[in-house]
């Protein structure tokens, strides 16, 4: 069970990482007015969010 525990930290860790890194990349399409980039980012932050919520809910239920 720790292992599972160990390995959903670290991939709640890791979404973080793309989200921070996504919304980064969105600021920077923001400001090119990139609306097919702006698109696209906005759509993997949320599916990247939705990743990281399921995985702290399992984490949070105990696996």
């Amino acid at each position: 069970m720790a292992n599972r525990k160990k390995r959903l930290q670290k991939g709640i860790n890791s979404l973080d990482k793309q989200i921070k890194l996504h919304e980064e990349k969105l600021k920077k399409a923001g400001e090119e007015d990139n609306i097919e980039l702006i698109g696209y980012y906005k759509k993997e932050i949320n599916a990247k969010k939705k990743d990281k919520e399921e995985k702290e809910r399992l984490l949070g239920k105990g696996g």
